[in-house]
């Protein structure tokens, strides 16, 4: 188990381990109920305390997660620490702004009278996290309970057992400990946490444990925030420069050894295509790790040997044109390219979460467009063409949480674009402002005064005089009978 080191850590000795569910949240809840965590000041500072947390422990942070994923400290800056703070330079940038009320114009039948939205927390929230990126998937989200002003319970996946240490360790010494915990354990610290109430979970992981944690929250009517997966399908034609998009390929397919949701799952593409294409392929991966990437400090490594052993087993009955061998006792899969797979075989069924990359051929990119449709709705598409009209036509006919020409993967790092999977990849959206929306209620409020009182028009009893006024009214206020439309 890996030691963070004591005088690493700026603030008061390291909490203990938390596995009590229920107590956890009864703690936090009480918090949120005595208005703990309702003012701004408080907000702001907890998102700069959170702030100076990544910032003071970087290293300790890059090694926890080179120790559960064999992630170099580069990588690890680019998509999880750096993220995470960009994410939180963003919303201390605007969060005063998204806190204003927002006024709306109130019908004429009503007037004089004002109307807004106010933004208020849920509550007590609930985050739990997933493995492959497991300080920006948990800490992201955080970002946004904690600017909406809620409490927090926070839940790190055991299967990076280091970085939840360190999260557990780090957080109740910058964060405040009445309103923000961590609870560790396994699958059955889990089950105990789902089975409390909540007033949001935010669940980033697979669609079948997704479908787990959106039952058991709807035992409580508890509103969920699904961050799932699904097969992310690429198309590439041969109006692109097939060289840098091997590159480009390459990057976002292997980028954490492909333990990543939005990773290119598969390519679609002709089989004139796919041949000039793969030995573009095998020289960015030679450019980017080396002729043996087992011996490379830039590739990582597969979480545990048992999802190790799954993605061997994908390989089973399949002759890779690149790559393809497996030493499960180390936890590595070798970059691998296979090429003319079986649609219907077990490689194309479930998403691959590894550095495979399956090539399926298809005739056309109006083949590939039917294709994509007949499948779960997945949580990214990419397509790599300069035709404009094949790029209208993915947007047109396509349904996917995010689409993205030219680059896997990206579409990630801007704030102001939602994040989140449509269908069977997910349910809700977040980063920038709407992870700020996600952890809020949106609080109509209208305001009339009793005097002069004009809805006399609207009480009984009904006579003809009120009812010919009544329909003069709406007439003029509903764009279906011919009023204004604005």
């Amino acid at each position: 188990m890996y030691e963070p080191e004591p005088n690493r850590i700026k603030g008061e000795p390291m909490s203990t381990k938390t596995t009590d569910a229920a107590a956890a949240v009864t703690h936090v809840r009480g918090a949120f109920e005595r208005g703990v965590t309702k003012p701004y000041a408080w907000r702001r500072e907890q998102l700069e305390a959170l702030r100076s947390m990544i910032l003071d422990n970087q290293e300790i942070l890059e090694r926890a997660l080179f120790r559960d994923l064999g992630k170099h400290a580069t990588e690890a800056q680019t998509t999880e620490i750096g993220f995470v703070l960009t994410e939180l330079d963003h919303t201390l940038r605007h969060l005063r702004r998204w806190l204003r009320p927002r006024r709306v114009a109130v019908p004429l039948v009503l007037a004089p009278a004002s109307a807004r939205t106010v933004y208020e927390p849920l509550g007590t929230a609930l985050i739990m996290g997933p493995w492959n990126y497991p300080v920006q998937l948990i800490l992201a989200p955080l970002i946004g309970a904690l600017a909406a002003g809620n409490a927090v319970v926070l839940k790190p996946s055991e299967l990076a057992p280091a970085t939840s240490e360190v999260l557990a360790s780090l957080i109740p010494v910058y964060l405040d400990e009445r309103a923000v915990t961590v609870v560790e354990g396994d699958v059955s610290v889990a089950s105990d946490l789902l089975a409390q109430r909540f007033d949001h979970i935010f669940f980033t992981g697979s669609t079948a444990v997704g479908r787990i944690v959106a039952k058991a929250a709807s035992e409580n009517l508890t509103p969920v925030t699904l961050e799932l997966g699904g097969k992310s399908p690429t198309f590439v034609d041969d109006t692109v420069d097939l060289v840098a998009a091997a590159r480009r390929l390459v990057w976002g397919k292997l980028m954490n050894a492909g333990q990543t949701c939005v990773a290119p799952d598969y390519v679609l593409t002709t089989p004139r295509t796919a041949d000039v294409l793969i030995p573009h392929l095998r020289r960015a991966i030679a450019e980017f790790y080396g002729e043996d990437p087992s011996l490379s400090v830039d590739y990582g490594r597969i979480i545990t040997t048992r999802h190790t052993e799954r993605l061997r087993d994908l390989l089973d009955g399949h002759d890779p044109v690149i790559g393809g061998r497996v030493d499960v006792d180390e936890q590595y899969v070798d970059p691998t390219v296979i090429n003319g797979v079986d649609p219907d075989s077990a490689i194309m069924t479930e998403e691959i979460f590894g550095p495979i990359l399956p090539i399926v051929h298809v005739a056309d990119a109006t083949e590939a467009v039917r294709f994509i449709s007949a499948r779960d709705k997945p949580l990214s598409l990419y397509v790599f063409s300069d035709d404009p009209a094949v790029r209208r036509r993915f947007l047109r006919d396509t349904s996917s949480g995010a689409i993205a020409f030219g680059v896997p993967a990206a579409h990630l790092t801007v704030p102001d674009l939602p994040f989140g999977g449509v269908g069977a990849s997910g349910m809700g959206a977040y980063h920038g402002e709407l992870s700020f929306t996600t952890f809020s209620h949106a609080k109509a409020v209208l305001s009339k005064g009793l005097i002069p009182d004009t809805l006399s028009l609207v009480y009984p009893p009904f006579t003809e005089g009120k009812s010919a006024i009544a329909r003069r009214v709406i007439a003029r206020t509903s764009p279906l009978l011919g009023g204004d439309d604005d």
